[in-house]
């Protein structure tokens, strides 16, 4: 795994309410991350780009939901999530206030 590889792993943070309770909760962080990613891989892209110890890695593939144009009918594309849990007492902060 070179790091050019690495740093194109994981695309964005997932945010919502769930993500955030469970951040709070369980130090649990969730990334959206290419269709091919392995748990190995993630983790290591994780700990290269927020610096961070990483304790577990979850993952599962998201389903693309079926959708209608008019009379075509279409499908938005399928995605990867992961779930990144941390050793206590890290944390990654994606606002990067001071």
């Amino acid at each position: 795994m070179n790091q050019a590889r690495l740093m194109r792993i994981v695309k964005s943070p997932l945010v919502s309410e769930k993500s955030a309770g469970a951040a709070d909760a369980a130090n649990q962080f969730t990334f959206r991350v290419v269709t091919d990613a392995t748990k190995p891989e993630i983790k290591r892209a994780v700990e290269l780009m927020f610096d961070v110890e990483v304790v577990q890695v979850r993952v599962m593939n998201v389903k693309g939901k079926a959708k209608r144009f008019g009379r075509t009918l279409g499908k938005r594309n399928d995605w990867r999530k992961a779930m990144v849990r941390l050793k206590p007492g890290q944390d990654i902060d994606f606002a990067g206030g001071a």
